[in-house]
């Protein structure tokens, strides 16, 4: 159980890394972020972020807010996971927990 959270934490750990990094570019590369190699990367990264965030918003959100919604999406799923741990290290007494 316990690697399977650590798991899940990390996936939705570098899920937000490489959103917030995807977000920065965004900001710092201008109009010329298409042609930007680690732009480029971070789009592959974070599609399946985005494909499921449009998933889940309704027809009423706007295309370029599905990243919004895949960054709110990930970082409570990292929240949820990250109690889980606790909950599971409590409950066992610490035992296997680094």
């Amino acid at each position: 159980m316990f690697l399977l959270l650590n798991i899940l934490q990390l996936i939705f750990y570098i899920g937000l890394i490489a959103l917030i990094g995807q977000a920065l570019l965004y900001l710092l590369a201008g109009q010329k972020r298409d042609s930007n190699l680690f732009y480029q990367l971070f789009q592959v990264l974070n599609k399946p972020w985005h494909a499921l965030g449009r998933w889940v918003s309704p027809a009423l959100v706007a295309t370029q807010h599905h990243g919004f919604v895949a960054f709110f999406m990930v970082s409570v799923l990292y929240i949820a996971v990250t109690l889980a741990k606790i909950e599971h290290c409590v409950s066992v007494g610490m035992v296997g927990c680094k």
